[in-house]
């Protein structure tokens, strides 16, 4: 294992985001591509977190790892959820940490959100709120997408963010 160089995180602080809960904000602006924190996991034997860990709140908290689920430490484990993420995360299997990095430009005071993917087990506040936007705004729709609607469909592979 590599000696891994925390971060000085004074630009990120933890506040209430509403509905979400607690959630990762920025004081100041981060370009695209930055690497904004790196989280040690403590990692849960399969078995051990089959009888025990699934069955507490740490179950909202873990990522999937080799031989088992990661609890990732310090932010890691306070990113919330979007559907329009502006955080990915990389998963270093034999260092044991999760890379953080913004996937486009963050303004000051914009909340970090990564993904948890479609099969998410609680209520989606983004797609309650895109309803109500839908309901209000009805009799203004037509059958051209919108361009929300289709960049909301693309999805980049790492390839992609190379070229």
């Amino acid at each position: 294992m590599e000696p891994i160089q925390l971060f000085d995180q004074r630009s990120l602080y933890i506040q209430d985001c509403g509905p979400k809960g607690r959630g990762v904000v920025t004081r100041t602006h981060i370009a695209p591509r930055t690497t904004i924190d790196i989280s040690p996991i403590l990692l849960f034997p399969t078995d051990e977190y089959d009888q025990h860990g699934q069955h507490t709140q740490l179950d909202h908290y873990t990522y999937r790892w080799k031989g088992g689920m990661a609890l990732a430490l310090g932010l890691g484990s306070m990113f919330n959820h979007s559907n329009k993420a502006n955080v990915g995360f990389q998963r270093d299997f034999d260092n044991k940490v999760i890379r953080y990095t913004t996937l486009r430009e963050i303004q000051p005071n914009e909340e970090l959100c990564i993904s948890y993917g479609p099969n998410l087990w609680f209520p989606d506040m983004e797609q309650d709120e895109q309803e109500q936007v839908k309901d209000t705004h009805s009799e203004f729709s037509s059958d051209e997408e919108t361009e929300d609607a289709f960049f909301a469909k693309l999805q980049l592979s790492d390839e992609d963010l190379d070229a």
